[in-house]
This record gives structure tokens, sequence and C-alpha cells, in this order.
């Protein structure tokens, strides 16, 4: 009988550190992503894979990489419209031949 006990107080220990890793909650999450699924993928361990990945990324580390694509995006708006107007001063000083080459 203490060899039963003992191997439920294993059991509730590894229980408790997977709740308090957060394992419990991740998988619970992904579960009921596949359980609402309308069509169930072929492949349920893929789609558990892919999705424990998503899990795996913190809140944080999403809002900090969406904020930092919004704000290369900005960038990448700017530096085109900076390069359209430093191409039209350009046009302005060598105008572009009809061939596209060089006059002699």
């Amino acid at each position: 009988m203490a060899h039963y006990r003992a191997s439920d107080s294993k059991r509730e220990h590894f229980r408790r550190y997977l709740e308090k890793t957060g394992v419990v909650d991740s998988l619970t999450s992904v579960f009921v992503s596949l359980y609402e699924q309308q069509e169930k993928p072929a492949k349920a361990l893929e789609f558990v894979k892919q999705h424990l990945g998503a899990v795996g990324l913190a809140s944080a580390d999403t809002e900090n990489l969406q904020q930092e694509v919004s704000d290369l995006r900005q960038r990448c708006a700017r530096l085109e419209e900076e390069n359209k107007d430093l191409k039209e001063r350009l046009q302005q000083y060598e105008p572009a031949s009809e061939d596209g080459g060089a006059a002699n």
C-alpha cells in the first residue's frame, strides 16, 4: 500500500509542476482549438505541433513584434516617398533619353 501512495504523490507533484509551468493551459488551449475546428484535420498531431508553436509566444513578444512591424512599415513608406522625391529631383537635372542610353 505504501508503494501506491508514493506513486500518487509523484503523480500529484508532476501534475502541479505541469500546471505551474503553463503546460496544462497550453495543451488545453490547443485541444479546444482542435475541438472547435469545423473540419477536423487529417493529421491531428501536425495541428497540435503547429498550434503549440503559436501558443509558445508570450503576448508581450507578440505585441513587441507587431509594433516593430508597424514601425518598419512606416519607415518603408517614408523611404519610398523620399526615393520618389529624389528621383523626381534627379530627373530635373538629368532627363532620361528615350532609348535609356547616355547621349554622346
